[in-house]
């Protein structure tokens, strides 16, 4: 337990030197110069000419909304005032990175520091103390211990408390409850107007579950919202708090259709996982929405570095089990990495023979089934360890995605077993998921997707699953690479079950690093000059408001 003196004295200086910095300008590490183009810049619009002029108010508001939750992201990754932080770069390439990685750490280099004087960034980010250590919060009697919604912080006689957001943030969740409440006015759809209500209500009282399940009932508003805190990657300590975000959306309807059938199958599926029966003795939800939309504005944790392309939501394990979840497909934001980034990358990397399977509707599916199969599986460990999410800590994010990953190319060949999938041949697919692969890997292996990319390339590699060329491009062996989907999909499906910490934590530390071939391979897009990721144009103007 460290002497509560020595926290005093620690935030004292603390304080004092961050005001004695105010006057430092920050300067950029020389490694940083080959990062700062590595985001293609892309303007995110929309048609909104079908919707009506309190609609386009209404979208105009949750753009409002949306920026608090930025902020408040901001708040809980660096700390700092972003403006004063912001003001402190004078180089404006350099800034404007900052900004797209919302602070000094670059999100797609493992969160190496890329200005000088900075230190690593703590895992915790700013959601614990800076002295509290792992064991400390261990030993700690919290009754909100493990609790999405709220902040960790030492009270006067120097011991662990929690703090609601509600609290914490109390002035910001007001105005975006305002700002939410103004829009809800607006709404034509009836169960759009009362999830708004009940959001706002949510970020007042630091309860979520009830308007998740009203989020779940919405079926036909043309616009939507998802915002408040909501995924836990941020927290890389333990995985337990839920960092704020937004995204602001506008239905694509006639798409939504096409990808209703999808969602029904999910049962069938469940029963036909390459597990003992105990692994899937759940039953997913059927109530699940599975939609396309555009994307019309990113904020906070889903703008930050890496940009998202597919939605599926809510995490909490009740509403999913009694309602599903929604997978929402962002169609635009997917289109400009297919075409500026995974394409391009397939010319470098695939055998020649195989880029003809390269194509956006293996995209498109593999993107979509890999939020669908967030739904197979189970939530709760079968030996009384709570759920999956409690029992592997900082790790149930990343093997969670890594489930998604290889679930959702069981999906596909089952489905067009099935003949349920008719667009395009298994070898698509395939092809396409190992390029995408090669795409997500450039994000690094510090985030939850970047660890899970990194466990799945190498155990693919290793049941050789596709082969490396001695000039670097490689080619997808079919037979092997399904075998090797199964066998991995067991491997996973059975550790989230367990409960396994120590056998998922052996998994990282083995198979969850980019080893120096891959490296080299990597090294060659950039020198392609293909960039890594994109990053946004957007705003009232974009749209027109």
């Amino acid at each position: 337990m460290i002497n509560h003196n020595y926290k005093l004295a620690a935030a004292m200086i603390g304080t004092l030197a961050l005001t004695g910095c105010q006057l430092t300008n920050y300067k950029p590490l020389p490694h940083v110069q080959s990062r700062l183009d590595i985001y293609q810049p892309v303007t995110l619009s929309a048609d909104l000419s079908h919707l009506s002029q309190n609609q386009k108010k209404m979208v105009s508001l949750l753009i409002d909304a949306a920026d608090v939750m930025d902020d408040l992201f901001w708040k809980q990754s660096y700390g700092e005032d972003k403006t004063t932080f912001l003001s402190r770069i004078p180089d404006p390439k350099v800034r404007q990175f900052a900004q797209i990685n919302y602070g000094p750490w670059d999100r797609l280099d493992n969160e190496r520091p890329f200005l000088k004087g900075i230190p690593t960034k703590r895992p915790g980010a700013e959601f614990y103390p800076k002295e509290m250590t792992k064991d400390e919060f261990s030993i700690a009697g919290l009754s909100d211990k493990k609790g999405l919604y709220s902040l960790v912080r030492y009270d006067e006689n120097g011991k662990l408390k929690t703090i609601p957001y509600a609290m914490a943030y109390g002035p910001e969740l007001k105005k975006a409850a305002n700002l939410l409440r103004q829009a809800a006015d607006l709404a034509e759809d009836r169960d759009f107007k009362k999830y708004l209500n009940m959001r706002a209500n949510a970020l007042l009282l630091n309860q979520y579950q009830p308007s998740d399940f009203a989020w779940m009932s919405m079926k036909t508003n043309p616009v939507d919202v998802v915002i408040g805190p909501i995924e836990t990657y941020e927290d890389q300590l333990f995985g337990y708090r839920a960092g704020f975000e937004a995204y602001v959306l506008i239905k694509d309807q006639r798409w939504s259709k096409k990808l209703a059938k999808y969602a029904k199958q999910l049962p069938s599926l469940q029963r036909g996982l390459p597990v003992p029966s105990q692994y899937k003795q759940e039953k997913p939800g059927t109530n699940a929405d599975l939609g396309a939309y555009d994307v019309v504005y990113y904020a906070g944790h889903s703008n930050a570095g890496g940009k998202t392309i597919a939605i599926n939501l809510p995490n909490d394990e009740e509403v999913q089990l009694k309602e599903g979840t929604r997978r929402l497909q962002l169609k635009n934001a997917m289109r400009a990495k297919f075409d500026h980034i995974l394409k391009p990358i397939a010319d470098e990397l695939i055998v020649p023979e195989q880029r003809n399977h390269i194509t956006f509707n293996a995209f498109f599916a593999n993107t979509m089934f890999h939020e669908v199969a967030h739904g197979l599986g189970i939530k709760n460990t079968i030996n009384g360890n709570g759920t999956v999410r409690q029992a592997l800590r900082e790790h149930a994010s990343a093997l969670e995605e890594g489930k998604a990953d290889i679930l959702g190319l069981y999906m596909v060949s089952q489905l067009l077993k099935k003949g349920v999938i008719r667009e395009g041949q298994l070898e698509d697919y395939y092809t396409t998921f190992l390029a995408g692969i090669f795409r997500s890997v450039r994000f690094g292996a510090s985030s939850a997707h970047g660890k899970a990319n990194m466990v799945r390339f190498n155990y693919f590699k290793e049941a050789e699953a596709f082969t490396r060329a001695p000039n670097g491009q490689y080619r997808v062996n079919m037979k092997k690479m399904k075998q090797a989907i199964n066998d991995l999909s067991r491997l996973i499906l059975t550790l989230q079950g367990d409960g396994s910490y120590a056998k998922v934590d052996q998994l990282f530390a083995e198979d969850g690093n980019i080893g120096p071939l891959l490296k080299e391979d990597l090294a060659r897009l950039s020198k392609a000059n293909i960039p890594v990721d994109i990053t946004f144009i957007q705003g009232k103007e974009q749209l027109g408001l």
